[in-house]
């Protein structure tokens, strides 16, 4: 797929031959219960600390490889969940989570293989605490969807303004419909956005 990103666009093209291809890691495996127990888990904490919260989460829910069943989180204290190390918030947003998935809201991994990004866009950000862009990174690095645009990630903007020597970082809402030409590829355009500014590829 690189090669034909490369065929739409002469800084694109650049990119791939400077960069290779793009080797977009996914996580099929991963439910978006799953993916959004870890992610709220991990906002704003180092990965060292957030792993050892998570893990005492885990175990503390009976399995600790995995997210635990919805209902078997919900049916913990607010004591014992705060105990692992959950700030209030955290734990607001876990209970959210947990709720909207037993209610449906959060959909298990057979629907949302059928789900259009923008209908998984709305329905996981009805959780507390889980805004577009975390859904986004859901997206592209759990279910390998091909055209997804993060307009709000720093990182993309920046890249963007360095690989088209632009004077400053374009805003959100201009950027939106910058890189049509290169659909159903803005997947992987995003990821050599983060390369030109040499960050390292977000793990949602």
């Amino acid at each position: 797929m690189s090669e034909a990103l490369a065929a739409l666009d002469r800084v694109m093209a650049r990119l791939v031959a400077t960069h290779g291809p793009c080797p977009i890691p996914t996580r099929e495996t991963q439910s978006a219960y799953q993916s959004l127990f870890r992610a709220i888990v991990y906002q704003q904490l180092s990965g060292k600390a957030a792993g050892t919260i998570l893990g005492r989460v885990l175990t503390l829910c009976g399995d600790p490889e995995a997210a635990p069943d919805p209902a078997h989180f919900l049916s913990h204290s607010d004591e014992a969940l705060r105990a692992c190390g959950l700030s209030r918030q955290k734990l607001a947003a876990l209970r959210d989570l947990s709720a909207k998935r037993l209610e449906g809201i959060v959909p298990d991994s057979g629907e949302i293989d059928h789900l259009p990004d923008e209908e998984i866009i709305s329905r996981l950000t009805a959780v507390r605490g889980v805004g577009q862009w975390t859904v986004e990174m859901y997206l592209m690095f759990t279910l390998g969807r091909p055209d997804v645009w993060p307009v709000d990630d720093l990182g993309v903007r920046k890249g963007w303004m360095i690989a088209h020597g632009l004077p400053e970082m374009p805003k959100p809402k201009p950027f939106k419909t910058m890189a049509d030409h290169l659909r159903p590829y803005r997947t992987q355009v995003a990821w050599y956005c983060w390369r030109a500014v040499d960050t390292v590829t977000p793990d949602a």
